[in-house]
């Protein structure tokens, strides 16, 4: 399996506070991925040295689409770097879907309002395009900032690999929908009931 960025970045910051950061895994590094918000893969130089994706010679010589991959890579890398950005503890965690982060977040009444974030993650899943996912994935990973909680950056790999392709889309979003169901939330946020 391909080392993606974001698990050296996480190996580097159980690193020895002593110790230098490991080449490509610094607080800079966050800074070249956030410059790739809003952009297309490939289009931002910055980046290209923590590209992980294989891009076959084919593609290279027809034509100049960005593979699926690679464009999901790019996205991802990016939410990664906006999410990491100034954190101690690590924003990505193997397991934790990104619907399921949500759903905590939901849970912290005092941070946000679980009907506008309902509303938020409704829209996001309802999106027409990786683009528009990935704005509005935006101003969702800024909210779950507030609490410091990771996701997995794997899985939003996946799902926004698949978005790519409009007859996987519903595949996504049941993903979404099992991982966030807030009809087994109570009206006090707890789970069951």
């Amino acid at each position: 399996m391909t080392s993606r960025h974001w698990h050296r970045y996480v190996t580097a910051l159980t690193r020895n506070e002593k110790e230098p950061w490991p080449a490509g895994t610094g607080p800079e590094d966050l800074a070249a991925l956030r410059s790739g918000l809003g952009r297309e893969a490939g289009t931002v130089p910055k980046m290209w040295r923590y590209y992980s994706t294989e891009i076959d010679d084919a593609a290279v010589r027809w034509g100049d689409t960005v593979p699926p991959e690679l464009a999901a890579e790019h996205a991802a890398l990016a939410l990664f770097g906006l999410h990491q950005r100034a954190k101690t503890t690590p924003m990505h965690k193997k397991g934790i879907h990104p619907a399921a982060a949500l759903l905590r977040l939901r849970r912290h009444t005092d941070k946000v309002s679980p009907e506008a974030l309902d509303r938020r993650v409704a829209i996001a899943v309802s999106s027409p395009s990786v683009a528009v996912l990935c704005t509005r994935l935006r101003g969702l990973v800024e909210q779950l900032r507030l609490i410091d909680q990771p996701w997995d950056y794997d899985l939003l790999h996946t799902d926004l690999k698949d978005w790519h392709y409009p007859h996987r889309r519903d595949r996504v979003r049941r993903r979404w929908a099992l991982a966030y169901r807030t009809w087994t939330e109570t009206d006090t946020g707890n789970p069951g009931a």
